[in-house]
């Protein structure tokens, strides 16, 4: 790409940010989160419609290396925000059973994926048979924490008990999915020095005993953040990420498990030091402008124009194994704990919720060689569909006025549960209520 190339990227600019923000609010005003739209904005500007016409005219092969970076780094940049948002304290008093629907979230679709790929197998050879399995299992399991907590919020169901459980278990599933994430390259990415993945583990323990208090330590220390103490600190923390992505590409994983650790190794003090003048800009910015790059490069990517009976049959299965697996194994692990049906119900719902975070995955997927561009293709529609039925849903098991009740009932009970569930989860002695 040249100089002369800068006006056209700029247009490009212009009308990817422009399609995310008027697909997004459409999307909003139907009752979905803003990343459906997104998503089907990247979509539409892809080759699915009027045979790629659109996608040769406004995004010329020129363009592509210049917008793969920028889709890059608004990638990186949006892990290290999901780390920084990993609150530990979601798990205090809730332990077991956010463990338990968690694993039962995870491993029930994982295996389903795993027999899906047996059978996709002969239709969609991979060059390594063991991590496109892995994979197609993995892709099944994964949750969208950012997206379910903007769910919540909306809903206002992240002021009841059930919707920090929600959360609590979809920050458990993103750590359990990166973990398999990483296990995934590792066997299929072909490295010239396969030994370096080995690293990460003692790199995931410099950054938590070391790196993190030393963190603490200086936030602590520094000065009420004006400008140029906010500035200093926004350089540093952009150091840390960049120096955390290139460490984990080096070691043959993806930049973005640099940027997820990192994310989650800063402590709330320093994230708060530099949080109150930079932070929110920075993840406003990357949110209005380099993630909607990235839907793009997921559209682009997306090729639905000649999906026939076969297809639809495949993706029949696919959605059958990601959204029977995640609803039955959270269903199942929330009624052994002891919760509700209801309950029970809006978990399974809930941590259906894949968005984006899924669509980070299918495109390492996809760069690996683990996915063909027609798999690759209902994959990112599963995710799309698993995303957009989680309000719908939500909305006929767990009505606005019964969620209004329970906001009332808990700030009036504010009764603290022994169990080890949250208030309201289990009737006597720890029984389930029906």
């Amino acid at each position: 790409m040249s100089l002369a190339d800068l006006p056209r990227l700029l247009l490009a600019l212009v009308v990817i940010v422009v399609a995310a923000r008027v697909l997004g609010r459409l999307a909003r005003r139907a009752g979905q989160p803003a990343v459906v739209g997104e998503i089907i904005a990247g979509i539409l500007l892809g080759p699915t419609l009027a045979a790629g016409v659109v996608t040769r005219a406004i995004f010329p092969a020129g363009l592509w290396p210049a917008l793969t970076m920028l889709a890059n780094v608004g990638v990186c940049v949006f892990m290290f925000f999901v780390g920084l948002h990993l609150d530990r304290e979601l798990l205090r008093g809730q332990s077991r059973i956010a463990a338990t629907v968690s694993v039962g979230a995870v491993v029930l679709p994982f295996g389903l994926g795993v027999l899906l790929a047996c059978y996709l197998a002969g239709r969609y050879p991979a060059g390594h048979r063991l991590a496109f399995a892995l994979f197609v299992g993995l892709a099944m399991s994964i949750t969208a924490f950012p997206v379910l907590a903007r769910i919540l919020s909306d809903s206002q169901l992240v002021r009841t008990p059930i919707g920090g459980l929600a959360l609590a278990c979809a920050a458990l599933d993103d750590v359990l999915a990166w973990s398999l994430l990483a296990v995934v390259v590792a066997i299929g990415g072909a490295h010239a020095h396969p030994w370096r993945v080995l690293l990460v583990v003692p790199f995931a323990a410099v950054l938590h005993k070391v790196v993190r208090p030393r963190l603490a330590r200086l936030a602590g220390r520094g000065p009420r953040p004006g400008p140029v103490a906010a500035g200093g600190a926004f350089v540093a923390g952009a150091a840390g990420l960049l120096t955390c992505a290139a460490a984990t590409d080096w070691m043959g994983l993806h930049p973005i498990f640099g940027a997820f650790l990192f994310g989650v190794a800063m402590p709330r003090d320093a994230a708060t030091a530099l949080g109150s003048r930079v932070l929110p800009r920075v993840e406003k910015i990357n949110s209005f402008v380099l993630v909607p790059v990235f839907f793009l490069i997921v559209g682009l990517k997306v090729n639905l124009s000649h999906t026939g009976p076969r297809q639809l049959a495949e993706l029949a299965l696919i959605l059958a194994a990601a959204i029977g697996g995640k609803g039955i194994g959270a269903f199942a692990g929330a009624r052994v704990c002891g919760a509700r049906p209801r309950h029970s119900a809006v978990l399974a719902i809930l941590i259906n919720a894949r968005g984006l975070t899924e669509l980070i995955a299918l495109t390492i997927g996809l760069q690996l060689g683990l996915l063909d561009q027609e798999l690759y293709s209902l994959m990112v529609v599963m995710a799309l569909v698993t995303t957009a039925m989680t309000g719908v849903l939500l909305r006929l098991v767990y009505p606005p006025e019964r969620v209004r009740q329970d906001i009332a009932a808990q700030d009036a009970a504010q009764a603290p549960d022994v169990s080890g569930a949250p208030a309201g989860f289990t009737g006597r002695r720890g029984r389930p209520r029906s």
